[in-house]
């Protein structure tokens, strides 16, 4: 996975736009941090995941993802090795990142437009 490749998957998320904070890109949904890019190096991304879902995806991809130092990482910020990463699971920490961060309401209106466009398909 590349920083571009990271960057489309976090700005395909409903409302996610780019911003920037202490010198590095960052993704946000109204207002809301939910990753960056290039911390704590340019070879590595993080996202901000509920520290449950941070330990299973560490268990999981150790090679991939690692709690960040400090308070920060213990709080459930989670770097992510880009160059190890596959582009599924990036997607995945992507979005669980963004559920913490957005809107109750609106996870819950694209949960339900995300279940009826799936349901359509069938």
């Amino acid at each position: 996975m590349t920083a571009a490749e990271f960057r489309r998957l976090a700005l395909n998320l409903p409302e996610a736009t780019e911003n920037a904070h202490m010198g590095h890109p960052d993704f946000r949904v109204r207002g809301k941090i939910f990753a960056t890019l290039g911390y704590p190096d340019e070879e590595h991304a993080a996202v901000m995941l509920p520290p449950e879902e941070q330990r299973r995806l560490v268990d999981l991809a150790p090679a991939v993802f690692a709690p960040a130092k400090g308070a920060w990482g213990r709080q459930g910020a989670t770097t992510v090795r880009l160059s190890s990463a596959p582009e599924t699971a990036v997607e995945s920490a992507l979005a669980l990142a963004w559920c913490r961060k957005a809107p109750k309401r609106l996870v819950a209106e694209t949960t339900s437009i995300s279940i009826a466009t799936k349901s359509a398909r069938r």
